[in-house]
């Protein structure tokens, strides 16, 4: 019998080759994306061409309004997204592109959803390599999410099943990641990174995301085949 899953789907590169993953699992994907106040819509465009082509049992976007608290680049016009940080940079610090308790808001969300179709499953693409420093991103934040999913449901109470937080690719490098994707067939030209893409959704090339995801590709010795400014 196959099993059901959540699967958070941003429409980038982490997600995207997740939902592969999975499905190379057995699973049949249950996709879930955000419209949550971010300052462009292109990652959601992206998230609904990638579900469709991949086939997943459904594709559902929620609307919530993180947006309405401010505090991160990603959400609020005033704050700048930085550009051209050098790896020593990046790997110092929280950035202002963190979305305050993000991560936290978005499983919750899956939570409900993977109890209402009696999944016990949930993928999630963080990394804590290749990665902005998101505290949100790290093993010991989703060890203890998963732990709390089983006291918060019905299931888990009932000690009938347990629910698994799926982390495929928290111990990978960027390269390592897209090699995997690349070999599972993943279509990286409709995935986008970019914290700043232009109105045509082209990338800057020069924010955090961009700058993991194209020294990724050049690690792998490919070239990435998504859209950026001229």
């Amino acid at each position: 019998m196959t099993k059901k899953v959540v699967l958070l789907l941003s429409g980038g590169l982490d997600s995207t080759t997740t939902l592969a993953m999975a499905q190379v699992q057995g699973f049949d994907v249950y996709a879930m994306s955000f419209n949550y106040g971010q300052r462009h819509s292109h990652e959601l465009l992206a998230a609904v061409k990638i579900a469709k082509k991949a086939n997943v049992k459904e594709h559902r976007i929620f609307t919530i309004d993180l947006g309405g608290f401010g505090g991160s680049a990603l959400t609020e016009d005033a704050i700048a997204v930085p550009k051209d940080r050098n790896a020593e940079a990046m790997s110092h610090g929280i950035p202002v592109t963190y979305v305050p308790a993000r991560n936290t808001v978005f499983l919750s969300f899956a939570l409900a959803w993977a109890e209402v179709l009696k999944a016990y499953d949930i993928f999630i693409g963080v990394n804590a390599l290749d990665y902005s420093g998101y505290p949100d991103c790290r093993e010991a934040f989703i060890r203890s999410f998963e732990q709390t999913a089983n006291l918060a449901t019905a299931y888990g109470v009932e000690g009938s099943q347990r629910i698994t937080i799926h982390t495929p690719l928290i111990a990978l490098t960027k390269a390592q990641i897209i090699e995997k994707g690349l070999a599972l067939g993943v279509d990286y030209s409709i995935t986008t990174s970019c914290y700043d893409p232009d109105a045509s959704g082209a990338a800057c090339g020069h924010c955090d995301a961009c700058s993991l995801r194209l020294k990724g590709f050049s690690d792998t010795g490919k070239t990435d085949p998504a859209r950026y400014r001229v």
